[in-house]
């Protein structure tokens, strides 16, 4: 079925659209409805906000930190060749696996305290990867604490579009602007500060700790807004389609596969690739950080210059293969415009994950159906889309570079292309 019309995204009378994620509520099922989290006035709305922003904050730093400074663990603990694939596949797989849970979970004891429970292991999670165990060296915790901070994460990437829609349905530009900002600029910040603070300290282990103190901080802070919730269970209750039977559902869910194979391989191996490349740790890392801050650029412009035309297809493809091109780019081209390579990855990274999410709202002509859909990108397209880093770790242990990788990209950024055009075409889902 198709029409010339494009659903439009909930605005307030002074602000910008809000980014589509944020349109996403994944308690949009719930009977009854969810209550707005209880506050103290203005005070405690503005003191709410600030909460999810720094929670926001928190959801990147556990792969670039890790990939910042990968060659001194490597060489340090002496990680076995598999172990790098684990390390750097897991906690993505986990965003797929945990995802659909999240939804359930706030059912039965309320998103704020699922946010705050999901807090809590994400810092434990960080404080454990870098601990040395006696028997076993830090094998064991780094994989443990790696995993913790993956579910976490996949419970506080579904839950908080919601909340933010929820507690504010007035101000949904100004605040989907802060929460997704924050989520880019917590992977530069890590990608970024890391190996500084491994120079600062000497241990590699001081600077994955570092990443503990945020997190721990936010901790306290959504503590005591967060058990004061009271608690109603809720039942679920069906709307929408089924989204698992629409063909165009599932060109949407590999569009999104296909970006996610991409963007969570650049947070994992984009450093050590530059690394590889004979740039300096700390270079390395400025250089991943700015390209991060250019995906925030590609994510603020890419949704309202795809909902202006009447279909996505040519901004589905253009920004695909910007993606992969700037990958393959970073691999093979010449070092001297390393940041013009890094650049247009970021500038296509970024405009790639915001118009795979705006195909969730273009595409369906309802909330309940925008949600599920939302639950099938992010569980298949997270869980598959891991692949991506699964398969640079598996090429590099195989031929001891990273050229196998750039000609990998040119093809997933190629399929993205395929199957970007066919995503974008005017129909629902």
């Amino acid at each position: 079925m198709t029409s010339s019309k494009t659903p439009g995204y909930p605005k307030d009378s002074a602000l910008p659209p809000a980014p589509p994620s944020i349109a996403v509520d994944a308690e949009i099922d719930e009977e009854p409805p969810a209550d707005p989290t209880q506050l103290r006035g203005r005070r405690g709305l503005v003191y709410l906000g600030i909460c999810l922003v720094l929670i926001g904050l928190n959801l990147r730093t556990v792969f670039s930190s890790f990939s910042a400074v990968l060659p001194e663990i490597t060489s340090d603990v002496g990680l076995p060749g598999w172990s790098l694939v684990v390390l750097t596949t897991v906690p993505v797989t986990l965003l797929g696996v945990f995802a659909p849970l999240a939804p359930i979970l706030a059912r039965r004891f309320g998103a704020e305290r699922v946010l705050l429970g999901a807090m809590v292991v994400l810092t434990l999670g960080l404080l454990l990867r870098p601990v040395d165990t006696e028997s076993a060296g830090h094998l064991p915790t780094l994989i443990a604490g790696t995993a913790a901070c993956g579910a976490a994460i996949a419970l506080c990437n579904v839950l908080l579009p919601g909340v933010v829609k929820r507690d504010f349905p007035h101000r949904l530009g100004l605040m989907g602007g802060l929460y997704t900002t924050a989520i880019c600029a917590s992977a530069a910040l890590g990608a970024g500060f890391t190996y500084p603070v491994f120079a600062a300290t000497g241990h590699w282990t001081s600077a994955l700790w570092f990443w503990a103190v945020p997190a721990a901080i936010v901790l306290l802070l959504f503590l005591p807004l967060a058990i004061r919730q009271p608690s109603v269970k809720h039942q679920a209750v069906r709307g929408g389609v089924n989204v698992w039977r629409s063909a165009v559902a599932w060109q949407v869910t590999l569009f999104m596969v296909l970006q996610a194979m991409m963007s969570f391989s650049v947070f994992a191996w984009m450093a050590p690739i530059l690394r590889d490349r004979g740039i300096d740790g700390g270079t390395a890392g400025l250089i991943v950080s700015v390209s991060i801050v250019l995906q925030m650029l590609g994510s603020l412009f890419a949704p309202a210059l795809a909902t202006r035309f009447k279909d996505q297809r040519i901004i589905n493809m253009v920004v695909a293969l910007m993606t992969g091109g700037g990958f393959a780019l970073t691999i093979f081209g010449p070092t001297e415009l390393i940041w013009a390579w890094t650049g247009l990855n970021g500038l296509g990274q970024g405009s790639l994950t915001a118009v795979a999410l705006t195909m969730i709202m273009v595409r369906t002509r309802d909330a309940h159906t925008a949600a599920h859909l939302s639950g099938m990108m992010q569980g298949v397209g997270y869980g598959v889309g891991s692949v991506g880093t699964l398969m640079v770790g598996q090429l590099h242990q195989a031929t001891g570079g990273f050229e196998a990788a750039g000609v990998l990209f040119l093809v997933v950024g190629s399929l993205a292309a395929f199957f970007g055009y066919r995503a974008g075409r005017d129909r629902f889902v």
